[in-house]
Formats: structure tokens, sequence, C-alpha cells
């Protein structure tokens, strides 16, 4: 167990720090002259870099469990590759042609006065995801190596040179949303550098091929990541959809505005708890039990953290005094945490059912789970809408947490109906013996 922790407390505390990067880069635009402009067309490249950057960190999870060998290294490096060159193939289509065009004035509704500006942020942006994706990749290496401290040196690294630039800009005049953007590449730029050198090295450790690894070509390398990034393309609909049927509530803009503040301070509370699945790729193999007792131990975590904020005098302090919202956006925040508390129940224990069928190699379930989780959002948020508008906020949050739980829900029985089935296997093997 203390070597559990030892391995997940810097993956916590890295991801936990992810959330500051974004505190210093809305900071530094916030002192621009037009600083309502200048956020908005920033904000509105990034919606579009957290859907093309998904596949570039799916490589952390795929290369954390195939990589044993240099061989089976090489092998990820190409699927890597492959990944890297789609990723900046759209990102000069969506910069050069009208598709940029089209995606943000037609899909995303930013004024056309606003486009050329977002353009140029993601002309920067489309970098932070080729350099995300190298970050990861060695990443997954290092995580199998037990190095995980390596990953919060990494986003201490990137946190300190964002800072530093970020007090630059300051000094020097904030003019454009770019701005934000080139904050963000630098600080990636270093957290890969960090996680590059760390990496390679440990791959000039390892053996030229692991005794019993199979993993010997690219081809089996993408039939495992497939899965993932087809589930990824259903999951980036959720967020649409839930402001998109919040739009229609009795007040639109304080439901999307509750729910977005709301969900925010749950993502900050629970971020420290995403690696589960971490625990299961590197343990579950070795210890089992250990990893169950881990999760045990630490899985319940995250819903005290949620129900203490949305059920105690602790919310209305951080929401009211240290987030500054007052007034009916304040009691509308508090209202919409409150269905949030099953989504912290659920969160710890989806990611390490994951981390299972990550370990089995049934990476496709994931397509199902996603969908399911898909159908449940936006079942959920239809009815809501048509029978409770006036709820607000609570829809978005009700939604997201019955989808989220709906996913876990597939997920265990798939993890159940594959441990029926290798029992079924194993006693016709015995019979035939």
């Amino acid at each position: 167990m203390g070597q559990l922790w030892r391995f997940f407390l810097p993956l916590g505390i890295s991801a936990s720090l992810v959330t500051l990067s974004h505190v210093i880069i809305n900071s530094t635009l916030s002192r621009a002259d037009n600083p309502e402009q200048i956020i908005a067309s920033y904000a509105i490249a990034m919606s579009l870099l957290i859907i093309t950057e998904r596949p570039a960190v799916l490589l952390r999870q795929t290369s954390s469990t195939l990589v044993r060998d240099k061989r089976s290294f090489r092998s990820m490096l190409l699927v890597g590759q492959a990944v890297f060159g789609a990723i900046m193939a759209l990102g000069l289509l969506i910069c050069y042609t009208p598709l940029g065009v089209w995606i943000f004035q037609g899909v995303f509704g930013a004024d056309e006065s606003q486009v050329p500006d977002i353009i140029d942020v993601y002309q920067v942006l489309m970098f932070v995801s080729l350099f995300s994706g190298i970050r990861c990749l060695y990443q997954g290496v290092i995580i199998y190596n037990l190095r995980t401290k390596w990953l919060t040196i990494g986003m201490s690294v990137r946190l300190l040179g964002m800072y530093g630039l970020s007090l630059y800009f300051i000094h020097t005049g904030v003019h454009s949303s770019s701005v934000g953007a080139v904050i963000f590449l630098v600080g990636m730029i270093m957290e890969a550098a960090m996680s590059y050198a760390e990496g390679r090295l440990l791959v000039r450790q390892m053996p030229d091929e692991a005794e019993g690894h199979t993993i010997k070509s690219g081809k089996q390398v993408f039939s495992f990541y497939r899965p993932m990034l087809f589930s990824t393309f259903l999951a980036v609909w959720i967020g649409p959809s839930i402001n998109a049927f919040l739009g229609k509530t009795s007040d639109a803009a304080l439901a999307i505005a509750s729910f977005a503040l709301a969900a925010s301070l749950v993502q900050l509370v629970t971020s420290f708890f995403s690696y589960f699945h971490q625990i299961v790729l590197n343990f579950y193999r070795i210890d089992r039990d250990a990893v169950r007792r881990f999760t045990l131990a630490f899985g319940f975590i995250p819903l005290a953290l949620v129900s203490s904020i949305a059920f105690l005098p602790l919310g209305d302090f951080i929401v009211g005094d240290i987030m500054g919202v007052q007034g009916k956006l304040k009691e509308e925040t508090l209202r919409a945490l409150k269905p949030f508390a099953l989504f912290a129940l659920a969160m710890p224990w989806l990611d390490m059912f994951n981390g299972i069928i990550m370990v089995r190699g049934h990476t496709r379930v994931m397509l199902g789970s996603q969908a399911s989780n898909l159908l449940f959002t936006v079942t959920t948020i239809v009815l809501l809408v048509s029978l409770a508008p006036g709820w607000n906020g609570t829809i978005g949050a009700c939604a997201q947490s019955a989808g989220l739980a709906a996913e876990c829900i597939f997920v265990a029985l798939a993890i159940r109906r594959g441990r029926k089935s290798n029992r079924i296997i194993a006693g016709k093997v015995l019979d035939m013996e």
C-alpha cells in the first residue's frame, strides 16, 4: 500500500497542478484593455483544442500499457508519429482553409469579426497538441517504470516557465488572445522536454525484446488504441449537448453560468483522483487485492469532498467568499453542486474499471460505455428541461452525473461478463484435460 501511495501521489499532484496553468493564463489575459473579447477568443480556440488534443493524450495510457521493451516502444512510436501527423494536418486545415471559419463561426457560434483572432490563437495552440502528444508518449514509459515523481517535476517546471512568461507579458502589455496560447505552448514544450529526457533514458535501459511480451508491430498497438480514439469522438459531444439544452431552460444565461462554475469547482476538487487507472495498469497483475484495498481506501474521498462543498456551509464560503460569486448565481451554483455528488462517487470507480479494461486489452468496451454515457446524459437533460426547466444549472449537473454513472455501470457489467466467460472457458479446458 505504501508503494501504491508513493506511485499515486505524484500523479495526483501533477493532475491538480494542471488547473493552475489555466489560472495563470486567464489572469494574464484579464490584464488586457479589452479582456472580455480577448478571453472569449482564447476560450473558443481552447474548446477546439480540448477535442483535437484528446488523441494525443490517449498515447499516455497506450504507452504505459503496451511498452515493455525497445521493440514495443518502436511500434508505439510509429502510432505516435501517425497521430502527430494527423493532428498537424488537421491544424493546418483549420488555420489556413475555410474549414476553420466554418468550425468557429458555424459550430462554436463565434461572431464573424471574432473569427480571425480565434484562428490566430489556434495557429499557436495546434503545436500544443503536438508537444502534448510527445509528453504523453514518454510519460507512459515513465509511469510504467514507477518514476511518477518526474510528472510532478515536469509540471512544476512548466508552471514556473508559464508564470515567468506571464510576468513578462504583464510588464510589456497584453494586446491579443495569442498571448495566452504562447504562454501555454512554452509551458507545454518545457514539460515535454522533461518527459522526453527521462523517457528516452528509460527506453535505453529496456531490453530489446522482453520475454513473453507479444507487442511486435504498430498494427497491434493501433488495435488497442483505436477503440479509445473512437470512444473519444462520442465523449466530445457530451459537453456541447449539455450546453445546448441548458439554453432551453427558464434562464439560459444563469443555467449555463451556474453549471459551468459548479462543474469547474468539482473538476478542481476531483482532479487529484483522476489517475486510478494507472494504479490498475501498473499493479493489477502483481497484486489485485492491494489495488482493491487502495481504491476502497481512497475511492470515496472525492464523494466526501464534493458532498462537503455541496451540502455544508463550506460550499457557501468557497463559492461566495473565495470565488466571489454572489446573488442568484451563487444560489444556483450551490444548488447545481448537489447532483455532482453522484459524479464524485462514480468517477474513481469508473477510472479503476477502465484500467481493468485496458489491462485485459478490451478497449472496445469503451465505445459502448461512452455511448451509454452520451445516451443517458441526453435523455436525462431532455426530460428535465421538459419537466423542470426552472432547475437551470442543476439540470446539467444531473445529466452529467447520470451519464457518468451509466458509463460506470456499463463497464462494471462488461468486466463481470468477461470474468464469467473466462471461468466457462477455464472449465471447458479442465474438462478436456
